[in-house]
């Protein structure tokens, strides 16, 4: 009888990464994002719902958000990332920071908005982002990453979120302070 490439490890993180990816929801996501993270995607959510003006698509991105984060975690928690993949994921959490930082600048300094900075540098995370899950998750989950990414870099969503008085400033308001706070506790 051949031998079996059997990884009881492997296998077990595959199990994981499949069965939160179908359980996908606030209850799942509670277990690997903290009060302030889940606060921030709720806002999100009321973000793409109240743009879109699609509950269908608000919740579509979210859950499509929710999995590439526990899926994330998942690898993450189980030692599955290599040397350069470390490497990769400090970059991706610098670059990440680095957009979130100038997202909060946006808000707060009335009339410097720049939506090609703020495209590029989302680009940027989308690209490593790409580069870390590519060994570990299946073209589905790129697939997640590319629509969640692309609906945030639209460049016309972006302009009339950062209107000084449009209507997106209370969600973008409750935004930045939980950015904000999410880099006082140094989760970001």
């Amino acid at each position: 009888m051949a031998e079996s490439n059997f990884n009881a490890k492997s296998f077990t993180v595959q199990a994981q990464k499949k069965v939160l990816g179908k359980m996908a929801s606030k209850k799942v996501a509670k277990a690997f994002i903290d009060d302030t993270t889940g606060d921030l995607l709720d806002q999100l959510y009321q973000l793409v719902k109240k743009d879109s003006g699609s509950k269908k698509e608000a919740e579509k991105i979210m859950k499509d958000l929710i999995k590439i984060v526990v899926k994330l975690t998942v690898l993450f928690r189980n030692n599955q990332f290599n040397q350069n993949e470390i490497a990769l994921a400090e970059k991706f959490r610098r670059t990440f920071k680095q957009s979130a930082m100038t997202f909060i600048s946006f808000c707060e300094v009335d009339f410097s908005f720049d939506k090609d900075f703020l495209c590029n540098s989302l680009e940027d995370c989308k690209k490593l982002l790409h580069q870390l899950i590519e060994r570990h998750l299946t073209a589905k989950s790129h697939g997640r990453v590319d629509h969640v990414f692309g609906f945030f870099t639209e460049g016309d969503l972006l302009e009339r979120v950062f209107e000084p008085k449009g209507p997106h400033r209370p969600i973008l308001t409750g935004m930045v302070a939980n950015l904000n706070k999410l880099m006082e506790e140094g989760n970001l």
